[in-house]
């Protein structure tokens, strides 16, 4: 636990004189880096994510378009 809140807090420097809020805002906001941090296992959902990558030109236009 104490590993948590040392990466949570990280950015604080000296906490001594951290609020509650800031508190609750730094465990928040390292509790939803962790839930965005998923793992991609699956090549075919890696080769995709860089075939997406690649063609990332065309999806611009197609968004700036409005044909998404």
């Amino acid at each position: 636990m104490g590993r948590h809140l040392a990466t949570a807090l990280d950015e604080y420097g000296d906490i001594w004189g951290i609020t509650d809020k800031e508190l609750l805002f730094a465990i928040t906001k390292y509790k939803n880096q962790l839930e965005m941090d998923v793992p991609h296992t699956d090549d075919f959902e890696i080769d995709e994510i860089i075939k997406q990558g690649m063609d990332l030109d065309n999806i611009l236009k197609e968004e700036d378009n409005g044909d998404y």
